[in-house]
């Protein structure tokens, strides 16, 4: 079952960040009083206690353990003491079936971490009693747990200090509040998807004047020019516009114009022809819609066409067109968790929809391998989905992992593989990446 640690600490150290955050999803709350009464009956049990006081039943039983620990308190006191980040894994009686990485965003403050850590949590059941209910649950090799009980009280202090200390210094060392960078190169005859990287011909990057950042590009062919779409962020207005350039006869793209504005951030202009229209599907999930725009006058002038979304926050979603059908493979933040790691499909017989949220939603829970990062990668008949690597920050690193079934009943992807930068961009990382037939660009935090 693996040891516990005493909850009172816990409680302790969310009360006293509560002074500055309020209240976290790890907060002591008393459970609703129509579960008070008796557990009555159905299909399955879920423990969503330490599991001591389990009795044996039946009954097929799912639990939960943190990086070897069947308590929460344990899971995040081994996190503190090792650095390690946060594995879930969910069990069926005594058999692991499933594993959730959340991505921390903030591991300065326990509260913002436990949100994450139980958003990923209540993801990772919810996904596995889907799985289980269509028979579509196998077991998994089985983590090792820790047979030692760490002190969440002793790792917490060093913790503070040394992540304050690190993001003090990252803020001293840094230009501008935050800064990304687009470059460009002339396309490769192709990736390998089995062995990607960006080898070592070097990128040119996108000047900007200080005052703003280009990110997420995306660039198309069209009417014979060449043309590099990018979310522009002026830091004086606060929030992502969609913005284009055409390549020069020089070979150079030069200073983007801006093509769309909306009240909210926009990024991400994903765009792509269809049926001799072009169109363009930029993220706006700070208006809880996902709109398509279609072009009047490509590129300089859009229309919204169709409201694909509503009601929902996805972030980066990607077309895929597959068998007749479509789809949409984006993330969808749950509450205070994090906006990267949680992914979910909707599927449509058309472009304009109608969408539907895919029957095994949420379809995983993976730091390093939910978000996407561009278009999906078309090769020998084969699809790979482009996803973020947000296990060291956001905008950390890239890679590829097959789309093996993507249809109405089932989504599965084959395993990450990591994207190498070579000599090729020497930044942070890669965040975004996107190949036509003549281009190449990328992105990354600066």
């Amino acid at each position: 079952m693996g040891p516990t640690v005493p909850r009172g600490a816990l409680d302790r150290l969310l009360a006293l960040e509560a002074r500055r955050f309020g209240g976290s999803l790890a907060t002591r709350d008393a459970p609703p009083a129509e579960l008070v009464d008796g557990p009555g009956t159905g299909d399955a049990v879920v423990y969503l206690t330490t599991g001591a006081d389990m009795v044996p039943t039946a009954t097929p039983t799912f639990r939960l353990t943190i990086n070897g620990h069947s308590d929460l308190a344990g899971g995040l006191a081994q996190v503190l003491r090792t650095g390690d980040l946060p594995e879930l894994t969910l069990w069926l009686d005594d058999r692991a079936v499933l594993s959730a990485r959340p991505m921390l965003s903030d591991r300065l403050w326990l509260s913002r971490m436990c949100d994450e850590i139980l958003a990923g949590a209540v993801g990772l059941v919810e996904s596995g009693l889907k799985r289980w209910q269509a028979g579509l649950l196998e077991p998994m090799e089985a983590p090792g747990m820790s047979p030692s009980t760490p002190s969440l009280m002793r790792y917490y202090l060093p913790n503070l200090v040394a992540q304050g200390a690190r993001r003090a210094v990252a803020k001293l060392g840094s230009r501008r509040p935050f800064y990304w960078q687009v470059a460009y190169r002339p396309a490769r005859p192709g990736i390998d998807p089995l062995s990607p990287g960006l080898g070592n011909a070097p990128f040119t990057v996108l000047p900007d004047d200080g005052t703003r950042f280009y990110a997420d590009p995306f660039v198309i062919a069209r009417s014979g020019g060449v043309f590099l779409f990018v979310e522009e962020f002026p830091y004086s207005l606060g929030r992502g516009i969609i913005s284009v350039s055409q390549l020069a006869s020089d070979g150079t793209f030069g200073t983007p114009r801006e093509v769309l504005r909306e009240p909210h951030h926009l990024s991400y202009p994903q765009v792509f022809e269809q049926e001799g229209d072009v169109f363009m599907l930029p993220e706006s999930g700070g208006a809880n819609q996902l709109v398509l725009y279609r072009a009047e006058e490509f590129p300089h002038r859009w229309a919204r066409d169709t409201v694909l979304l509503d009601g929902v926050d996805v972030n980066d979603a990607t077309v895929v067109s597959r068998e007749g059908a479509y789809y949409l493979i984006g993330t969808e933040r749950l509450g205070p968790g994090s906006a990267s790691d949680r992914m979910v499909v909707y599927h449509s017989p058309t472009l304009r929809g109608p969408w539907t949220p895919h029957p095994l939603n949420p379809i995983l829970i993976d730091r390093a391998g939910a978000r996407p990062g561009g278009a999906v990668l078309k090769q020998d008949g084969r699809l790979w989905l482009k996803v973020q690597d947000g296990s060291t920050a956001y905008g950390g690193g890239l890679g590829l992992r097959e789309i093996i079934d993507l249809n109405v009943h089932n989504v599965r992807f084959g395993p990450v593989v990591p994207i190498a930068m070579g000599t090729a961009w020497h930044r942070t990382g890669i965040h975004t990446l996107n190949i036509d037939e003549e281009w190449e660009v990328v992105d990354s935090a600066g």
